[in-house]
This record gives C-alpha cells, structure tokens and sequence, in this order.
C-alpha cells in the first residue's frame, strides 16, 4: 500500500483552515496573490502536492493517494476539518478527499475541472518533452531557457508557469519536478475512477472558465450524478487558469464562498 508522503506547505493567518491545492506542474506558491487578503481572517495553508514543489517524490499520482497526503498534512497542523479551494489536478484531490474523508472537508471550491477522465495526453506529453529536452547544462539564465522552449511551447505564459520549476542549485539547473514520474502517471492523473457518491452535506461549488473547455456539457452531467449538493458557476471569458486570468472576479467568487452561510 502506497503511504503518504509529508507535504512542505506555507502558512499563515489565524481562524479558519483554508488549503489551497494547485493544478499539475503547479505549486502552493500559485495560489499566494489569491491567498493573502484572507490571512486576515482565516488560516491559509499552501502545500506542495507530492512530486510538485519542494515536497517529497512518489511514484504513485493515485488521487486517493494524494488526498491521503492532505489529511496527513491536516494532522500534522491539528485541523479537523477545512475549506478546500482546488484547482484543476489540485480540485480532484478535493473531490477524492471530500469522497473518501467527508468529515475532514467543511466545503471546497472546485475550479475548472470535473469527475470525468480527460484526454490530454498529447499536449502535457510535448508539454514534458520540451522540458526534458532543455540544455540545462548550457543554460546561463532563465532567459536561456525561455528561449529554447519557445519552438515547443509557443504561449509565453504557459512557458512562464512551467519555468517557475527550474531552479538553480550549486551552480547548476535542473528540473525540481520528477519529469519522468509525471510522464509515467499522466493517464493517472488524467483520470477518475472514483465512482461513490458524495455526501450530500458537504457544501461545494464548482468554478469554471467560461472559455474553458474542462467542464462542459459531459463534465456538468458528472458533477450533478456524483455531487448532487453542488452548485456550479463560471466566470465569462476566463480559460483554464481561472485564478490568474481573472484574479479580481475570482477572488470576489473566493470571498463569497468562504463567507457564505454554508460555508461558516
């Protein structure tokens, strides 16, 4: 049986537990312009889900696996119970969590993504590739490295996020990610096999990106069989990256859910 792995995880505030959980090739780290005003009034915690970040490598991407590292986490920090914000990779470890651990979940905030398999193998496996085939022993900044991944990776921003991973150690760069772990568990991480219904006592709201194509008329259809309970609401004209293309209207949709009467 795979064990969980302890998560590094940034903290602050004070009141009630918040743990935001990032999307593939992320970080806790994505999540701090979101994450801050509500130091003021609540407790804000922001892992490194396994194989991302400064936490521990595994083989194993199961999502039960990963929600169990989460409960570990809110262990180690004394929680009972907390409000789950997740996004995309990050928003199934919340539904896997409020599945297999409903007592540990308050409420969650589930963004743009669904409990339905995915098919994106082709573009997350040139996404690896090109980082795989960086010259990081010939690179002299990050610029260097932009640069090479262009031809491969055409959208600067995408380029931008992946770079928040190459990291320079002893005089030398490299990749603080697993490239090959993650290449091994796409299908894994692309998937669901989670079938048991969700308690319906669990306050959720699915958040989605009106120009995303993550949660459509299939993807709505499954949220409304495997949690019945939840609303769903999207933001217009907002892909994928929900939080950091449209951080204000996210933000306002943040504060709504955490002040709501469900969620108090």
């Amino acid at each position: 049986m795979t064990r969980s792995v302890p998560l590094n995880v940034r903290t602050s505030g004070d009141g009630p537990a918040v743990i935001f959980l990032h999307g593939l090739y992320g970080s806790g780290s994505n999540w701090r312009a979101v994450a801050r005003p509500l130091g003021a009034d609540h407790r804000v915690l922001l892992p490194d889900l396994r194989n991302h970040g400064q936490s521990p490598h595994a083989a194993d991407m199961d999502y039960r696996v990963m929600a169990d590292d989460v409960v570990a986490l809110m262990d180690a920090e004394g929680i009972d119970a907390g409000r789950l914000v997740g996004h995309s990779m990050g928003g199934k470890v919340a539904m896997a969590l409020t599945l297999g651990h409903p007592q540990r979940v308050h409420s969650a905030l589930v963004v743009d993504i669904a409990p339905v398999a995915y098919d994106h193998s082709a573009e997350h496996g040139r996404l690896i590739a090109a980082m795989q085939a960086l010259d990081t022993q010939g690179l002299r900044n990050r610029e260097d490295a932009d640069a090479q991944l262009a031809a491969a990776v055409p959208h600067p921003m995408v380029r931008q996020f992946l770079l928040t991973n190459l990291q320079r150690q002893q005089g030398a760069w490299g990749w603080r990610i697993p490239l090959a772990i993650l290449a091994d568990q796409l299908s894994v991480i692309q998937d669901w096999p989670l079938r048991e219904p969700a308690p319906r006592s669990t306050p959720m709201v699915f958040l989605h990106g009106g120009a995303s194509d993550y949660v459509d008329r299939r993807g709505r259809a499954a949220i409304n069989h495997q949690f019945p309970q939840a609303t769903i609401e999207s933001i217009d004209g907002v892909g994928h990256w929900v939080h950091a293309e449209a951080p204000t209207a996210f933000g306002e949709r943040l504060e709504r859910f955490l002040h709501s009467r469900a969620s108090t």
